[in-house]
């Protein structure tokens, strides 16, 4: 898999990074979720996992060709808005070694793979009904 770096957003110890691949996709690299409340609002399949990210990440979408990292709508596979104002981001959990080895990944992040379809139909003014997932205050 080749990887092109669009762009992350640091602060110290932070370093949620987007990267577009040779696949028609994206890697997110983002916070590993361990939340109970939050975990228990997606619907994980084998070999998928969720990253948390700031909502800034996605103006690096630019650096692809697209006018707005503005996302208009909220679904599947971009999962959620939190009450923090951050992104979860579900997709398949990058296992390819070659592709890691090119990241640093601390051990409190992990990297999903989303189709670039997916995310940029996100772009696009939604469609009948607001389809935004926001997720549920812890209680």
């Amino acid at each position: 898999m080749q990887l092109r770096f669009l762009g992350k957003n640091s602060k110290v110890g932070d370093c949620p990074t987007l990267y577009a691949t040779d696949r028609d996709t994206y890697l997110v690299q983002g916070w590993k979720i361990f939340a109970n409340d939050l975990l228990a609002q997606l619907d994980l399949g084998e070999g998928e996992a969720a990253v948390e990210v700031p909502t800034e990440l996605f103006e690096h979408l630019e650096k692809d060709g697209h006018p707005s990292g503005e996302f208009r709508r909220l679904e599947d596979p971009l999962m959620v808005l939190t009450p923090g104002g951050t992104y979860v981001v579900q997709g398949r959990e990058v296992a390819d070694p070659e592709a890691l080895s090119r990241m640093s990944i601390p051990d409190y992040e992990t990297v999903v793979e989303v189709s670039k379809a997916a995310i940029t139909a996100l772009l696009e003014e939604p469609r009948g009904a607001d389809l935004q997932h926001r997720a549920q205050p812890a209680h």
